[in-house]
């Protein structure tokens, strides 16, 4: 296999963890200058960063489906791009959540909750760009290990916000719709955590 047609797969991986981490300051930027009405207008945008990572995960299956010889195994490839794909999944759906759930304000202890987010997208991008270089690369471990610990971060704000919400919090409906909204976005930095782990299976498969 051409070093060309090799790297495509790993390029396609890191263009993969670029759309989260899009959507992952897109969400930010939303809910740091929050404006209800113009919450569509950031879920249109949200969604074509999301429609764009699906056809980069397309365009890495289209390839392998016609390729003979790939630089680590097919199930791992198809593994971790969806797993990057789910990471832009998740985050459009936690402004699908605000959104539909008419959300009329930003609780406080949601913004370091989505910063956490943002530093695990970035890491994980950083984490792709040192993948393709796997079997000799001294850095990618410590990549995976930032990654799980941003995750256990991301546990205990999630523990955090879900207390002060129950304790303060008095409408059974908003705390309803916020149980949601935390739990989603929490589900966004697990993932996060899949893909780390993806990448350490990897590696052992395939060194």
């Amino acid at each position: 296999m051409s070093k060309k047609q090799d790297a495509y797969y790993f390029q396609n991986f890191i263009a993969c963890a670029d759309y989260s981490c899009q959507a992952a300051h897109l969400l930010k930027e939303t809910i740091s200058h929050f404006d209800g009405t113009s919450l569509k207008k950031k879920l249109d945008e949200i969604h074509e960063l999301e429609h764009q990572a699906d056809n980069q995960k397309h365009d890495l299956l289209n390839t392998l489906v016609r390729a003979f010889i790939t630089p680590i195994e097919r199930e791992d490839i198809i593994q971790m791009s969806q797993n990057l794909d789910d990471m832009t999944d998740q985050i459009e759906d936690v402004l699908i959540k605000i959104y539909y759930n008419r959300v009329t304000y930003i609780r406080e202890d949601f913004l370091p909750l989505v910063d956490v987010l943002i530093r695990s997208c970035e890491k994980v991008r950083e984490m792709m760009n040192e993948f393709s270089n796997f079997k000799h690369s001294k850095a990618l471990r410590d990549y995976i290990i930032d990654v799980n610990t941003l995750e256990e971060e991301a546990d205990k704000l999630f523990i955090d916000c879900m207390y002060k919400l129950h304790d303060t919090c008095k409408d059974p409906l908003e705390v309803i719709a916020w149980r949601e909204i935390y739990s989603c976005l929490e589900k966004c930095v697990d993932i996060c955590e899949h893909v780390a782990d993806t990448v350490e299976t990897t590696v052992m498969k395939n060194s």
